[in-house]
């Protein structure tokens, strides 16, 4: 199992850390644009093996995209970080010919990879990454709701007071600070609805403090967050790479599924070898597809920026 990692910065850094230290990849391969960047990271990494118990090898390289040859998983989070008081739409311009870029290089030299797009806005660029290619929809996966939903987690099992191991829950929609649809209805401790421990009023809190989870870290650290963003893609990768079936909600191009059309957004998949095995259809209650709808409609205004 080869994964190649684009971008050295600090998200890529920490997805390629978390793939290896998870020892189920046999190689990591970082890819940067600037000069011995990924060559540094990878080596920092690499000196960590023995201390961390790890035997994946990890190499860098400054944008040869031969070295990425015959990659299983590519994951890109390439391009601009946010900065306090900007929205993920605002890194459009720049991202875009970053990231179509990127996808293209990597398809010439592994024709079967499945691609994770991290680069914001993330559905938009999953999107373009779609339609630059052309691959079938289930080899191109937007990270950005298992992401949100671990957020969620984090903030329910805040409200709770209990490990966060405890708790279950998804945030579906656009990864944006207003298109995060967490659905408190399905969230669960232990089995049980989280509505048995916490009022309406509390679990509405929970809901607004992870529509803007990563606004405030952004605020707070003056860049975008590292850390989960890379420990939730490294997940996604596991799940391919071990074929384990696991249920993610993931930025997926849906062509009818929960009435929407043309658009990448986020929606519980199931994933597996071959990427977005399935998609699958909750059963939502109308104020909920209501959401769903107001969320798709700003997703697909951003599109409409690619020109």
């Amino acid at each position: 199992m080869k994964v190649t990692v684009v971008g050295a910065g600090a998200v890529g850094a920490s997805c390629a850390q978390y793939i290896a230290v998870k020892n189920f990849a046999s190689e990591v391969v970082i890819i940067d644009i600037k000069e011995n960047y990924a060559e540094g990271k990878a080596m920092d990494l690499m000196q960590t093996a023995s201390l961390m118990g790890f035997d994946t090898k990890i190499t860098g390289s400054t944008n040869d995209y031969s070295k990425t040859a015959d990659s299983d998983i590519a994951v890109i989070t390439s391009g601009i970080p946010r900065k306090p008081g900007m929205t993920r739409e605002e890194l459009i311009g720049i991202n875009a010919g970053i990231v179509k870029s990127v996808a293209e290089s990597l398809i010439k030299h592994s024709p079967n990879v499945i691609i994770i797009v991290v680069s914001n806005p993330m559905d938009t660029m999953a999107y373009l990454a779609h339609k630059s290619l052309g691959l079938p929809k289930n080899r191109i996966i937007g990270m950005g709701g298992a992401l949100d939903s671990a957020r969620f987690k984090y903030r329910l099992a805040e409200a709770l007071d209990c490990p966060a191991s405890d708790v279950n829950g998804m945030v579906i929609g656009g990864h944006s600070d207003t298109g995060m649809i967490p659905l408190t209805r399905f969230a669960v401790r232990n089995s049980l609805p989280v509505s048995i421990f916490l009022s309406e009023e509390r679990l509405e809190q929970v809901a607004a403090d992870t529509k803007v989870g990563g606004a405030t870290l952004t605020k707070m650290l003056g860049t975008s967050a590292w850390y989960a963003p890379g420990a939730a893609v490294s997940e996604l990768v596991k799940a391919i790479a071990l074929d384990s079936k696991k249920m993610f909600p993931c930025s997926a191009l849906l062509e009818g599924e929960y009435g929407l059309n043309d658009i990448s957004i986020g929606v519980p998949c199931i994933l597996g070898k071959n990427g977005i095995e399935k998609i699958v259809e909750l059963e939502l209650t109308d104020a909920e597809k209501a959401k769903l709808q107001e969320s798709a409609a700003a997703v697909k205004k951003t599109n409409g920026l690619l020109g």
